[in-house]
């Protein structure tokens, strides 16, 4: 899952690319060249080339591609008595003669069906001596790009005095990825972009299951740590030589983004500020700190705490809670005013009123919430019932105990008290958590999250409850199955449907509530605007709010319709219809009846009757919940029993459905 990375934000001004294609890109295992794959490159390329971009090609491979074209010429001329005998290594200099021809030819050839032109360029790093050259260098490669021909650079190894096998790394460059960096750096280059057959810089071999990878590198930090693996048996460089390259061009004032050549698009997300690959950058030690905890580092830290929380007893899990509760009580300023920081932000950047409206914490919530810990404290242990026992043998008895998930990851929406709720029941139930909440709300959930750490015991360790303050390190996060049990994204569907195809981990996901409340024929009057009237205006920026208002058809003509319509406009409500209201009540016709307006708006639609109500709830709301207002109880019982959601109410606000209310101690 490639998400905007901030730090990337400089791309959109790029205009000057050079980008280096290794030799594990170029060809396959088995020499010849990876045709599908340089044609996603070259059609990048030419698509770039034709935006006005000025393109710069570095391509490796004619080493490799001439070796086995030449090894095919040693086959078809050697008499069988020749393949008997031990096969002498072939001249590098010929295989990369021969091989600079035929790499050229494939990209005239891809380049000329794009209609762009490109113009071969050996060079090598005595030229780089002459001063007069690197001027002629400058010149005619400007002039090339102003006709918007794209340059392609190759160390020309078939006459370059260096010798084989290129150990030494002497001279003003050494290899294509050293080439790269010179040429950026000569040409002023924006950006260089290395491609290689992994995804960027990982902190071990890429094969390794604890390596991650690391996004942003941070010379202070990572030259220390890292541990590379083999080098690649295809090119010459491996990572190490990119590495060292990078780190020239990125210290010399050129960006530099290591990534994976084998993805068909990713030079086109690397130009749109998408977070891939690694980058180099001079001021990266600016952008985070030099130590800091990786996102396996916090999951693992929550996973052991967890199991230290799970070996307490109930007294001291619930002795937690009440000390979470005190603190949250006795630090109400200081969370109130990092609250109004928080508050003050939202409104300044001209965030919507309904995501400004869940991020206030009111006068009153932090008492609210203290009371649903203290309840929470007091419900029965969670962990270690008996749910089922069975005797499968004489003497042999199966029990069914209920136990903690494990770590859970969960990423929320900008309410700062769910962080609150969530980690309260986290402590209960003896599961280790990782929080992302809203970045509207950072300083609110870093004021709670450091109130609720520090109450808990030492025994345990605040790491037990760890905050992810970047949306960018939930990418890596969602690779954790090994240590992550389970994931709860709370947000738009978007939000989930990224989150399920982004890992192995199992997903809880919730994201619309799409609330009906459906007004039938023999309702009381009074009770019908009560109910209407909580369920949309009590909170409307909640999930479990009304956003449309179901009437029976007979409402029509006895006034009652009139008079909840009035009810809500007169609280100032916007009002949407659809295809049957919008023309009898005179008011715009919704664009979806499938729509959260999390606000003071909702739509307004009539139907037959019951199976009618059911039905449009059945093909427009998100199952989450949904009432009845009506004193026949036949109707509410086909109603209850009907309706597919998670809660279902006759004669009660749709507000009703919170875990609080429930007395489950919280939402």
């Amino acid at each position: 899952m490639a998400e905007t990375d901030r730090s990337r934000a400089f791309t959109k001004n790029v205009k000057r690319i050079v980008v280096k294609v290794g030799t594990a890109v170029v060809t396959g295992k088995d020499g010849r060249l990876a045709l599908g794959r340089l044609g996603a490159i070259c059609e990048q390329l030419a698509e770039l080339n034709s935006d006005g971009f000025e393109v710069i090609l570095v391509s490796s491979g004619a080493v490799g591609l001439g070796r086995q074209r030449l090894r095919y010429r040693q086959l078809v001329n050697s008499s069988f008595a020749d393949l008997q005998k031990p096969q002498t290594e072939l001249d590098g200099k010929a295989c990369a003669a021969v091989g600079q021809s035929s790499l050229m030819a494939y990209y005239e050839t891809m380049f000329d069906q794009m209609d762009v032109t490109v113009a071969q360029m050996l060079v090598t790093d005595k030229d780089f001596r002459d001063k007069d050259f690197r001027k002629q260098l400058s010149e005619t490669v400007k002039a090339m790009m102003k006709m918007r021909v794209i340059p392609v650079f190759n160390e020309n190894d078939a006459i370059s005095t260096r010798k084989a096998p290129y150990k030494d790394s002497t001279g003003i460059f050494w290899d294509n990825d050293s080439l790269a960096a010179l040429l950026s750096l000569e040409l002023k280059a924006d950006l260089l972009i290395l491609l290689s057959d992994v995804e960027g810089l990982y902190t071990g071999p890429p094969s390794d299951p604890n390596s991650t990878l690391i996004h942003t590198y941070i010379k202070e930090k990572h030259q220390e740590e890292i541990t590379f693996g083999e080098k690649s048996k295809l090119g010459r460089g491996g990572m190490t030589a990119k590495v060292k390259a990078a780190v020239s061009a990125a210290y010399g004032g050129i960006p530099v983004i290591i990534t994976s050549g084998f993805a068909a698009d990713n030079i086109s997300k690397v130009l749109n500020g998408l977070r891939v690959g690694t980058l180099f950058h001079e001021d990266a030690h600016l952008w985070a700190p030099v130590v800091d905890t990786t996102s396996r580092d916090m999951a693992v830290a929550a996973r052991e705490s967890s199991r230290k929380l799970q070996a307490l007893s109930s007294e001291d899990r619930k002795d937690i809670l009440l000390d979470i509760a005190n603190a949250l009580e006795a630090n109400e300023k200081i969370v109130k005013a990092e609250n109004d920081l928080d508050v003050a932000a939202a409104k300044e950047a001209g965030y919507e009123e309904s995501l400004v409206a869940r991020l206030v914490m009111k006068p009153g919530k932090i008492s609210s919430l203290a009371a649903s810990i203290r309840q929470l404290a007091e419900m029965e242990d969670p962990i270690g019932r008996v749910l089922a026992k069975t005797e499968i043998a004489d003497g042999l008895i199966l029990e069914k105990t209920s136990s903690p998930l494990g770590v859970l990851l969960i990423v929320f929406e900008s309410r700062p008290d769910a962080l609150v709720q969530i980690a309260s029941l986290a402590i209960r139930s003896g599961n280790g958590l990782l929080l992302k909440g809203g970045k509207e709300a950072r300083r609110s959930n870093a004021i709670l999250h450091k109130v609720i750490t520090d109450a808990i015991p030492k025994t345990v360790g605040g790491k037990l409850i760890g905050l992810v303050t970047s949306r960018e390190e939930i990418p890596d996060l969602l690779k954790l199955d090994d240590v992550i049990d389970l994931v709860i994204p709370r947000g738009s569907n978007k939000l989930v449907s990224q989150i399920k195809n982004s890992t192995k981990i199992p997903v809880l996901g919730h994201a619309d509530g799409i609330c009906h409340v459906y007004v039938d024929k023999s309702c009381n009057l009074d009770m019908a605007k009560r109910v209407v009237s909580d369920a949309k205006l009590d909170y409307p920026a909640a999930c479990n709010a009304m956003e449309t208002l179901l009437v029976h058809k007979d409402l029509e003509n006895n006034g009652v319709l009139n008079e909840l319509i009035y009810a809500l406009q007169a609280n100032g409500v916007t009002l949407y219809g659809g295809p049957r209201a919008s023309g009898k009540l005179n008011i715009p016709e919704t664009q979806s009846f499938h729509h959260e307006y999390s606000s003071k708006a909702c739509t307004v639609e009539i139907v037959e009757d019951v199976h009618g109500a059911i039905d449009h709830i059945h093909n427009h709301g998100s199952a989450h919940t949904d009432c009845i207002v009506t004193e026949d109880n036949e109707v509410a019982e086909i109603f209850l029993r009907q309706v597919d959601s998670a809660a279902v109410f006759h004669n009660a606000s749709t507000r009703f459905c919170d875990g609080f209310r429930f007395g489950l101690g919280a939402e």
